[in-house]
């Protein structure tokens, strides 16, 4: 198989990845024919999960500028994924040039790409390091050069928490990156739920199958399980909710039910 200037080496074509499938449903180009047939196979049960993800970040850009309004200037987004348009330095910086991205996440392939996409914006960079080892995320180079942890922080978990098993310790992972975080700092959060999925649980059964298949299990939590991330944050208006109806810019009756899957949610430090 031909290897793309974009992807690094050392990367496996042969193995699907959760960035790129990801990106696939996104629209971008940055994903190959194994992650496009894992992303079509979990289709076959899911149809709306390209919708499910437009929703995803429609409501991180909307979140993202509600940081901005609060006056925070420093983005830390952990499991970023691969930067397709519309990525938070964009948003960030549109509203404040100032604002300082540091991106982090464990698939090479999302790191490279991320670098390449950054390389010359000085005010934002990408680290290579993982969700379940945070201190590994609040020790790294990158993250030091852009975040001053003194100040305000937006926290960015955006569909990355239902990657990371219970045997992992999400909770815990959340609990340090939290207490590491000044007053005033935001936490913003998205994650998967059979909760608002407009498919009996047994059909999105079948896309869950799909990432187990491909060695990224997708853990389903329910409402209230989702609501103890939030655990030291006040929950901003109109609290945890799916994810058009956070402050929606467009009319409701406009969105694909399969958006209203899975729960938004923004909390503040006090």
């Amino acid at each position: 198989m031909e290897r793309p200037a974009w992807a690094p080496q050392g990367i496996d074509l042969t193995v699907p990845s959760v960035s790129r499938i990801y990106d696939f449903y996104l629209g971008g180009s940055h994903n190959f024919e194994v992650d496009r047939q894992a992303a079509r196979k979990a289709m076959e049960f899911m149809p709306g999960l390209p919708k499910i993800m437009q929703a995803n970040r429609a409501f991180m850009r909307r979140a993202v500028r509600f940081a901005a309004d609060e006056g925070i200037t420093q983005f830390l987004d952990i499991g970023s994924g691969i930067p397709t348009f519309g990525n938070v330095h964009e948003v960030a910086q549109a509203a404040n040039p100032d604002a300082r991205v540091a991106y982090v996440d464990h698939d090479p392939v999302a790191v490279a790409h991320s670098q390449a996409v950054l390389a010359g914006n000085d005010r934002a960079g990408v680290a290579a390091a993982d969700l379940r080892k945070p201190q590994e995320i609040l020790s790294s180079p990158v993250v030091g050069e852009l975040i001053d942890l003194d100040r305000p922080v937006a926290l960015l978990l955006v569909a990355v928490l239902h990657f990371v098993e219970d045997a992992d310790d999400p909770q815990a992972a959340v609990d340090t990156l939290r207490d590491a975080l000044a007053p005033g700092s935001i936490l913003i959060l998205t994650h998967a739920s059979y909760e608002g999925i407009p498919l009996t649980q047994e059909q999105a059964g079948g896309t869950v199958g799909v990432y187990k298949n491909i060695r990224n299990p997708l853990i389903m939590r329910s409402r209230e399980q989702v609501t103890r991330f939030f655990e030291g944050f006040e929950m901003v208006e109109p609290g945890l909710v799916a994810m058009p109806e956070w402050r929606p810019e467009t009319p409701l009756a406009q969105e694909d039910p399969f958006a209203f899957s899975g729960f938004a949610g923004v909390g503040r430090k006090a």
